[in-house]
């Protein structure tokens, strides 16, 4: 059973920067993929980035491309997602999510077997 913690949410301001962190407990995130959601009030769970444990690639949503850098640290047993330039429309619950590595579709949510609690990230104007 993997247990994954989110941390790193907060408040901050337009064009602001914050580091998400995503640790596992229970097992290693060795033959995973790993990937970060969102969901603001009112709309539907988004994929945002995945990154795949053996290998280290990375894939994106269009609209953080550029701004939000995903990335591993295998020491740590941990998944960052640095966000940079944040917009107000960047408001919401941050996810990160596991699921074997074997998953093709990454950027379904149901793809994923393993979620954490969530944190909140609010960019205010």
């Amino acid at each position: 059973q993997v247990q994954l913690v989110e941390s790193g949410g907060g408040l901050v301001q337009v064009g602001g920067s914050l580091r998400l962190s995503c640790a596992a407990s229970g097992r290693t995130f060795t033959s995973s993929v790993v990937g970060w959601f969102r969901q603001a009030p009112g709309k539907e769970r988004e994929w945002l980035a995945t990154i795949r444990w053996s290998g280290g690639s990375t894939s994106y949503v269009d609209s953080v491309k550029g701004r939000f850098t995903i990335s591993r640290d295998n020491t740590e047993n941990t998944v960052y997602l640095q966000m940079n330039s944040l917009k107000p429309e960047d408001t919401a619950v941050y996810y990160c999510a596991a699921a074997h590595q074997s998953v093709l579709r990454v950027r379904v949510s149901s793809s994923y077997a393993y979620w954490g609690q969530g944190t909140q990230v609010t960019v205010s104007s």
